[in-house]
């Protein structure tokens, strides 16, 4: 469990940096920045979020995400696991349009003349103002409120942009079978005590796809949480093309 405790303190860390660091998660200022022609400092990070994810995944969404962060803190007031089925799919639309919003804005402006990492920031600082956290707790707000209703991680599951550019990424290297981070198990010695199922963040029903012994999902962080719950040591972790 010592993976957990410190799994826990790097989301603490990002959530407490969170003021700093929030324009770089930023949808919007890649549409401003775009109709300005410059290349923000979020775009450079959700293109890294792509490469990354070819060799590590979706734990960027476990392991650094102040969203996240905020998410499983809220588990203390809904732990109950949220329904994923097609509502997972509404994030791609949302991201979809976005997309193609960018490519319009860079289009309308005459394309990229300008790179600026610390754009519509006060020396790297998102929230450098007072008025400014009127927006940022607009943000928190909307990010805690689907987990509060809907149960673990809703965000994730159904409204994230970031998460697009890291499912992208994994299906890239599987395509092309380069060796990434994965979770592999091994049914027989599983004793189906549902254990990893209960406790994974995402909902995701852990324990059938250890009896299929096919443990890649679009949905899975890569957190760790199912192979540090298992008695058996079922579930660990490799670095393997598929």
């Amino acid at each position: 469990m010592k993976r957990q405790k410190v799994r826990k303190l790097v989301l603490l860390i990002s959530l407490l940096l969170f003021p700093i660091t929030i324009y770089y998660f930023s949808p919007y200022l890649i549409i401003q920045g775009a109709l300005e022609s410059v290349i923000s400092g979020s775009f450079i990070v959700f293109g890294l979020m792509l490469i990354l994810s070819v060799f590590l995944g979706r734990s960027f969404c476990s392991y650094v995400c102040p969203a996240g962060a905020l998410q499983e803190a809220s588990f203390s007031f809904n732990d109950k696991p949220s329904k994923i089925g097609k509502r997972r799919y509404i994030k791609y639309v949302i991201w979809g349009i976005w997309i193609l919003s960018v490519a319009f804005c860079f289009w309308r402006s005459g394309g990229i003349k300008k790179v600026d990492p610390l754009y519509m920031t006060e020396y790297g600082i998102s929230i450098a103002e007072p008025g400014a956290y009127i927006l940022y707790y607009g943000i928190i707000g909307l990010i805690l409120l689907p987990s509060l209703i809907c149960g673990k991680r809703a965000f994730c599951h159904y409204f994230c942009w970031m998460a697009p550019f890291m499912v992208i990424g994994t299906k890239i290297r599987d395509q092309l079978h380069l060796p990434g981070l994965h979770i592999e198990a091994d049914s027989n010695q599983c004793i189906s005590c549902n254990k990893c199922s209960k406790s994974c963040p995402m909902s995701l029903d852990v324990a059938k796809m250890v009896k299929k012994e096919e443990c890649q999902d679009s949905e899975c962080i890569l957190c760790g949480v199912c192979v540090d719950t298992c008695p058996k040591n079922v579930l660990k972790y490799k670095i393997k093309s598929k």
